[in-house]
This record gives structure tokens, sequence and C-alpha cells, in this order.
């Protein structure tokens, strides 16, 4: 079995070593350590954070990656719209568990508007909600229709804002179909990155 020195300690170890036992660093046998998974930001920033931030996997150091940008995607993610496993979206979340100011998730902890298994918001829809105005099978609301609590006020209040959801929808699909071009120029990245990127990738 070839042996390689380990580039944290410099002692050798096996070149199918997972740690070193010496030291600890991970992969040892490999020159070249950037962790597991994908880290790739935009060159495109806003505020200071990456319009996108694409993370999966850990660190160099062994901790989970944590994507943080206006559009934030990962297993853990923060930013303005995210889609993650576990994630904050201050204006909007999709995910497992969410928490944000509108939010579609199995749990979905809203202020505004949460879609979910479970979820809460000034209009809350799902299984099990909590809310003001609710469209759920069971729920604690003001007014609420559900299995056992017929409104057709509120029916119509729900007709209309999910009439209302697919015209806003269809506006965005619009908007991106018009403006692509000027958004992947936004959203491009440089060769470097790139080439960075695609062993991230090939890691996985």
């Amino acid at each position: 079995m070839a042996l390689l020195p380990c580039r944290e300690c410099g002692k050798h170890v096996s070149a199918q070593a997972r740690a070193c036992p010496h030291c600890g660093a991970p992969f040892p046998w490999k020159k070249v350590w950037n962790g597991i998974g994908v880290d790739w930001k935009s060159s495109a920033t806003l505020c200071g954070y990456p319009l996108v931030h694409i993370a999966f996997g850990r660190d160099v150091h062994g901790r989970l990656r944590v994507a943080k940008g206006v559009i934030a995607i990962g297993q853990f993610a923060i930013g303005a719209i995210t889609i993650a496993q576990f994630g904050v979206g201050f204006l909007f979340g999709f995910g497992q568990f969410m928490l944000g100011l509108t939010a579609v998730a199995q749990f979905a902890i809203a202020a505004v508007i949460g879609i979910g298994q479970f979820a809460t918001g000034h209009v809350a829809m799902g299984q099990l909600v909590l809310g003001y105005y609710a469209l759920a099978q069971m729920g604690l609301a003001k007014y609420i229709y559900s299995v056992d609590r017929k409104n057709i006020d509120l029916a119509t209040f729900f007709g209309q804002m999910i009439l209302n959801a697919k015209i806003y929808a269809a506006m965005v699909v619009l908007a991106v179909v018009l403006f692509f071009p000027r958004l992947r120029s936004c959203l491009s990245w440089s060769k470097e990155q790139e080439g960075t990127d695609s062993v991230a990738f090939r890691k996985l």
C-alpha cells in the first residue's frame, strides 16, 4: 500500500486514509483540501452580499457550509429569497423548516403567508395551522375554513388570493424571460471560479 506525506504534519500516511492518524487532517494524502460539497458565489453583489450563494457540504475545517446571499440555496441557508432544508428567508423561503416573511415548507413559520403541513402566518394554509385567516384541516385562527367549519366568505377570499398568486407568478416568469440575458451576465463567473466549482461538484 502506497504511503504519502500528510500535507499538514508531513508524516507518512496511507494513500487511502480518510484522516491522518497523527494530526487528524481529512484526506491527508491530498495536496490541497477545500472540504466537500459546493460553495459558489456569483460575482454580482448587493450590499456586500452575493446575488446568489449556493453552498452544500462541509468546509475545510469540517463545519457545515451555510449559504448567505440575496438568493441563498443550500442545506442551511439565510437570504432574502431562500431555498433550503433549514433556512431563513426574509422575503420568501422554500424548504423543509423555514422561517420568514412568507414561507412554503413542511414547517413554515411565517409572519404574512405560511403554507405547509404545519404553518403560521397572518394567512396560513396547511394541515395544522395558526393564523388570522386559515385554510386547514385543523387550526387556530379568527377566521378559518376547515373540515368542520365552512366559511363561504373565507372561501371566496382564498380563491381570490390564489388567483392573484397565479397572476403574480406569471408576471415573474415573464420578467425572467424578458431580462434573462441581463440576468445571465450578472451571474457570470470567472474561469478560475468555474474550475474551482467544477472540482467541488466532482467531490459530491
